[in-house]
């Protein structure tokens, strides 16, 4: 809980924010002076004062222009500053509670709105598209960034040289450019990666079990057909002796509540061949669309496959159904993003640190598009999925107060509590989160946090990754590719079928949006993908 001080202080920020007389203007009110710090420097951070629901984990300000202390400094009483988020919680839920905090020792008024996924593109573009600023800052995913960034202020010097900032990892930088220009802030890094329940697969009677009827050992699944083996086993089998039955795999399914990232993420060891260069979704050369070819194909075969390891309604996961079936051990195994994990390490769950994070599952086999034909080789592909990204608008009349918003909202203490709630989707995107100690102290187990640190930071060593396609018109092509993938798993259309029909979507969009606008924009994520 906060302690008195706290609490004056917060008063204080209040008779701030009623007794200020500055004016509305961009201009004059940025150049008010600084008011007298409410906080000291170092003070603990903890977010208990704001509901029972939120850990009482007490961390310290750390001195810098984005802390506590700093940003009580700035004065935008009579100010308002209007920003767009994803609906609660994932991520809207730390924009609300920032917003709130951001208030409280600023003086400025914030108002959030919280939109669905489905949503959330058309209400940020077609205001930036207007001119009009309807929004100074915006949360969305960092693979919007194709369409957006006409529309972004570049982040300032300012911003660009805090501690936090130069602490980004090079892959979220590399995703906050565009152009050589950075113009998305980093608060998020996501990828997708693999998690497993450990009490299961390293119980000795389940290794036992699992020996005698497959001739296999159990261990944490390397390949696609392993994971498959694993899950199949296990589904409809009762593990946790509650009575209740456990499945194999949770997987993001719904067709519009991101079921393509799930898609690329089986498909990223068929198709991203190390001695192949030049694109994964699309021939960089002639932009025909690959998502056809034998390597997804083989993916979305296996995807249809896994349905018989879902749990009852698994069909039609959404990312929520799928960060509480595995965090709350329905599910043994599943492979998106960060949050499933952080949400099974809550200090309240009955599978904390029974649990083991490990890298995606590869394949015995890459396809090669230049000879047509199968390498048999092993082979691994980290998946760099879109996260959460904030931008703030050039049409914007308070620059400043938005980017000293998200300077707060990014500031080493609430990055750090953010990091642990699971259901908040802010996920490790600086060099300092790989630190096993940090997690460590929340409780977490020392193999859990080693495996934990060492499956993320290795992804950011690996020379043969994947990225989301970042181009004009990207929700087109993944709706499109989405409906083939649910149209396999429906089993209205064999995966070839599917994939086929996608394939020729996706070459209409190419044409609409324009083949030389398409083109100039993938050679950005090819040279991710290349590692040049």
């Amino acid at each position: 809980m906060r302690n008195n001080s706290y609490k004056g202080m917060i008063a204080a920020a209040a008779v701030v924010a009623l007794t200020a007389t500055g004016c509305t203007g961009q201009d004059k009110a940025e150049s008010k002076p600084d008011k007298p710090a409410l906080f000291k420097q170092g003070s603990e951070i903890s977010y208990r004062k704001y509901g029972e629901d939120y850990p009482a984990t007490k961390v310290k300000d750390v001195p810098g222009s984005c802390s506590y202390e700093s940003i009580s400094r700035k004065d935008y009483s009579g100010q308002t500053l209007k920003i767009i988020s994803h609906a609660v919680p994932v991520i809207g839920e730390p924009t609300k509670l920032h917003a709130r905090q951001f208030e409280e020792i600023t003086g400025a008024k914030v108002e959030v709105v919280n939109v669905p996924f489905g949503e959330l593109h058309q209400k940020i573009l077609t205001p930036l598209q207007a001119n009009q600023p309807a929004y100074d800052v915006m949360f969305y995913p960092s693979l919007w960034i194709g369409d957006m960034a006409p529309y972004l202020a570049p982040v300032p010097q300012e911003y660009l040289d805090t501690p936090g900032m130069k602490d980004v990892t090079k892959a979220y930088m590399d995703v906050a450019t565009w152009n050589g220009q950075v113009v998305q802030y980093p608060v998020d890094g996501d990828r997708h990666y693999l998690k497993v329940r450990t009490d299961v697969l390293k119980d000795p009677k389940q290794q036992a079990a699992y020996k005698a009827a497959t001739g296999k050992d159990l261990r944490t699944p390397k390949t696609w057909a392993e994971y498959q083996e694993v899950a199949k086993f296990f589904s409809g089998k009762d593990v946790d002796g509650d009575g209740k039955p456990n499945f194999g795999s949770a997987e993001v399914t719904k067709r519009d509540d991101l079921t393509f990232s799930a898609f690329i993420s089986r498909a990223a060891p068929y198709v991203k061949n190390p001695d192949v260069k030049g694109g994964v979704f699309f021939d960089l050369d002639t932009m025909k669309p690959l998502i056809n070819t034998p390597g997804f194909v083989r993916a979305l075969d296996d995807m249809v496959k896994a349905k018989s390891t879902w749990a009852p309604g698994g069909a039609n996961f959404g990312l929520g159904d799928e960060i509480f079936s595995f965090g709350g051990g329905q599910t043994l195994m599943s492979y998106s993003w960060d949050d499933a994990f952080i949400q099974a390490q809550q200090p309240d769950s009955r599978i904390r640190n029974k649990i083991e994070a490990a890298a995606l599952p590869g394949s015995t086999e890459v396809y090669n598009r230049t000879t047509k034909a199968w390498d048999k080789k092993p082979n691994q592909a980290p998946y760099f999925t879109w996260g959460w990204t904030s931008a703030v608008s050039k049409a914007s009349g308070h620059q400043k107060m938005a980017f000293d918003y998200l300077c707060f909202f990014s500031n080493e203490a609430n990055t750090a509590l953010d990091l642990t709630i699971g259901r908040f989707g802010v996920n490790p995107y600086r060099n300092a989160h790989f630190d096993a100690a940090f997690w460590e102290k929340q409780g977490w187990d020392k193999d859990v946090a080693k495996s934990y640190v060492q499956t993320l930071s290795g992804m950011e060593k690996s020379t043969n990754r994947v990225f989301d396609l970042r181009v004009p018109g990207v929700n087109q092509y993944m709706s499109a590719l989405a409906n083939g993938v649910a149209a396999a798993l429906a089993g209205q259309k064999t995966p070839q079928q599917a994939l086929d029909e996608a394939a020729r979507e996706w070459a209409k969009i190419t044409e609409q949006i324009g083949k030389d606008t398409v083109h100039d924009a993938y050679r950005n994520v090819v040279a991710l993908e290349d590692y040049r």
